[in-house]
């Protein structure tokens, strides 16, 4: 079969026998048989799936059948009205975004859109946003406030483009316009990792009151292998570092990265688009709902609070160590002892001195 993993050939060689029982021509006398093996697949499927480790679920979130944004669009919302442009420079294909309907919400659906082959993934860029593709989201999410519609994101892009021109046109402060802007909307907004969540393209149409994650979807600073070309010297070490990156939905529920985790159909969203977009719509209505319920001043005030959370420290420097390490820093910032004794001018205060009555045991311990 066609683009299939590594971990599936196991589920793939009872699907070639199950396929050979129906097909025999003794097959309605072998019904009993043929629901054994049905029964043996699912368990299989089961088994498989529940042990796969970070880049295992990093290749089913990069899987070339898995849905994409525009199948999500059409097998979950309605009436989708696409909207082009940014107003200033282009139209980036790499980012769909327009008017939709949510069973019975009218919404702004935005999304990064990859390409099935070769001609569309050039059209699409792959998938990675330019410039033009972050201030076209933008603003399609303040048409979004202006007329009271919440905004949905569904992110799938392995990052950024880093191309000469994206740099020329001030991608990054695209993004961190984008940033700010978002944590302000004030209006009901929902993102969804449906694939990968590459870098600050991620982010760039991710802020938002809730975080859904699929369950073989990945969200990361990095690619796993550029942080194993970074930390390793060699993209081999990818598996690795997925590991260490901490990307799977599991580990981003539990640092409280995402707010749910979305289940996917069984083998993957590929295997079953439409059981899985079935599951991404009642996720979607049930978290609008709730939304809906809270008022704007508290809506804000959670979203920036949730945002502002984020990132945990776990080393610290003892107290007792303080005063040495002081010491040692002041030391080296002292003048010469020759330049002292000449009448040279005293150095200006240590910026490490302790205010009159504090001193470094009194002061609590800090974080790092």
């Amino acid at each position: 079969m066609k683009h299939q993993l590594d971990f599936e050939k196991p589920i793939l060689e009872l699907l070639r026998k199950l396929d050979e029982l129906e097909k025999h021509p003794q097959s309605q006398a072998m019904g009993e048989e043929i629901a054994v093996m049905k029964t043996k697949i699912a368990e299989m499927r089961r088994q498989i799936f529940a042990s796969l480790g970070a880049w295992d679920r990093v290749k089913i979130a990069r899987h070339p059948k898995r849905p994409f944004m525009l199948d999500y669009v059409a097998l979950a919302f309605s009436d989708f009205s696409e909207l082009h442009g940014d107003r200033l420079y282009a139209d980036d294909h790499a980012v769909v975004g327009g008017l939709a309907r949510l069973d019975d919400h009218k919404v702004v659906v935005i999304g990064t859109q990859k390409g099935r082959d070769t001609k569309e993934n050039i059209r699409r860029n792959f998938g990675s946003a330019l410039p033009e593709g972050y201030r076209k989201a933008l603003r399609l999410m303040q048409l979004a406030e202006k007329f009271g519609l919440p905004v949905i994101s569904l992110v799938d892009t392995p990052g950024a483009f880093p191309g000469i021109g994206a740099e020329e046109r001030h991608i990054a402060e695209a993004i961190a316009v984008n940033l700010r802007e978002m944590m302000l909307l004030d209006t009901p907004m929902i993102a969804a990792v449906i694939g990968e969540g590459g870098s600050g393209s991620a982010l760039g149409i991710g802020v938002a009151d809730r975080v859904l994650i699929w369950e073989n979807a990945y969200y990361s600073v990095i690619s796993p292998e550029g942080c194993a070309a970074i930390l390793w010297k060699e993209r081999s070490a990818a598996a690795k570092a997925a590991e260490a990156l901490k990307i799977s939905a599991k580990d981003l529920l539990a640092l409280g990265l995402v707010d749910e985790i979305v289940p996917e159909s069984a083998g993957g969203a590929h295997n079953n688009p439409a059981e899985t977009a079935s599951m991404l719509k009642a996720a979607l209505l049930r978290n609008l709902e709730d939304l809906k319920k809270l008022s704007s001043p508290d809506r804000l005030k959670l979203r920036y609070d949730k945002f502002r959370a984020y990132g945990r420290f776990t080393e610290k420097i003892e107290t007792a160590a303080m005063p040495a390490a002081l010491a040692s820093l002041a030391a080296s910032l002292a003048p010469p002892a020759a330049a002292a004794k000449a009448g040279a001018p005293s150095s200006p205060p240590s910026i490490l001195a302790f205010p009159p009555g504090n001193s470094a045991a009194s002061s609590p311990a800090l974080q790092l």
